[in-house]
């Protein structure tokens, strides 16, 4: 296919996906959260009984399809391979710390773009501080940084995660006792599309994030690194289609999907400061990582396990800051959360050096 082939494809998925979120806000999940990597994986953890923050708890079927989705294609254009361990626990360390600052921002980078697009523009603060994190991602990369090659594993190592995958969504038709879901009717967690409409549009999004690559760090960091605006065009894509449809929605219905300004936006606030930092925490760790939450998910459906386990360390992440009071809420950032953005950047800095110094001596 012919790089002008690619963007076309690229832009199409983009659109399309960025309908899909916009829609998924309208069937019922909350206002500029039509789809976000960290908060349904936020929301999971909590249905799991991982963290105890009721109003954040329900098994979000767009994780589950996202999951499906690229295992589905993968395998079906012979794209399905087993490999893994590059780094695990130091990539489970950058995920735990992407989502701390992920929930200090209120949101992935797909959500930022969301809720740019939703008018919110606190999410310009954390646009900024994204791009930020990439740029200090990328002067590591430019010297050397690097966490190793994978390795070819049994194909029994890349079915586990979708095959938990499966297992989650039993568990949310079962809906046994153990499981936890938001009750209070504010509460994000219990405002939700329907379980079909989820997972058929995670099944969607899953598919062309499998077929087109997706990746808003990868978008930013070839931008940076080669010029090249490929990747980026599917995000310029999302946010585009996502506003032209919030447009559309407020137009006719009697509700607003577009609310310009910075107070009052829906599950988000507005220190500047702390949406940058958290932000620059979730790029700088991505960079590291080789790819924003929604393709460490794509990839473990392709049965890269190196990205399974840095979803599990964005899992843990979600629920040791909900334990011990580290995410954001819609009044601002916590003290507690302040200190653990800081922790975040150094340890992510020290793993960058150490790891780029280790590639020069060999």
């Amino acid at each position: 296919m012919s790089l002008q082939n690619e963007k076309i494809t690229i832009i199409s998925a983009g659109i399309i996906i960025g309908i899909i979120a916009s829609l998924l806000v309208f069937f019922g999940n909350p206002a500029n959260m039509g789809f976000c990597i960290a908060c349904f994986l936020r929301d999971t953890a909590g249905g799991l009984g991982l963290h105890s923050a009721a109003p954040v708890q329900y098994i979000r079927p767009e994780i589950i399809g996202l999951v499906l989705g690229s295992f589905v294609v993968a395998s079906g254009k012979s794209e399905f391979n087993a490999k893994g361990g590059s780094s695990p626990l130091t990539r489970f360390i950058l995920g735990f710390f992407v989502m701390i600052g992920c929930l200090m921002f209120l949101g992935c980078p797909f959500r930022m773009i969301l809720r740019i697009a939703g008018g919110d523009w606190n999410a310009l603060f954390g646009l900024v501080g994204f791009v930020f994190g990439i740029g200090a991602g990328v002067f590591f990369l430019n010297r050397g940084y690097t966490l190793k090659r994978t390795y070819k594993l049994p194909r029994l190592e890349g079915f586990i995660l979708p095959a938990v995958e499966i297992a989650l969504f039993a568990l949310l038709l079962a809906a046994p006792a153990f499981i936890h879901f938001s009750t209070a009717a504010n509460a994000p967690g219990a405002k939700h599309a329907a379980v079909a409409v989820s997972l058929i549009a995670g099944l969607i999004v899953g598919a062309l994030a499998q077929r087109t690559r997706l990746c808003m760090v990868g978008g930013i960091r070839d931008m940076i690194l080669f010029r090249e605006n490929k990747l980026l065009l599917g995000f310029v894509a999302i946010l585009i289609s996502a506003f032209v449809c919030n447009l559309v929605l407020t137009m006719m219905t009697n509700t607003v999907y577009f609310n310009p300004g910075f107070a009052a936006q829906p599950i988000a606030h507005t220190d500047g400061l702390w949406n940058f930092l958290g932000m620059f925490l979730a790029g700088f760790g991505c960079v590291l990582l080789g790819g924003c939450p929604l393709r460490q998910l794509v990839l473990s459906g392709e049965g890269n396990t190196d990205s399974a386990i840095t979803v599990i360390g964005l899992i843990i992440g979600t629920a040791f800051a909900h334990n011990f009071g580290l995410a954001s809420s819609g009044e601002g950032p916590t003290d507690n959360g302040k200190i653990a953005v800081i922790i975040g950047i150094v340890v992510i800095t020290v793993i960058a050096w150490v790891n780029t110094m280790q590639a020069k001596k060999q």
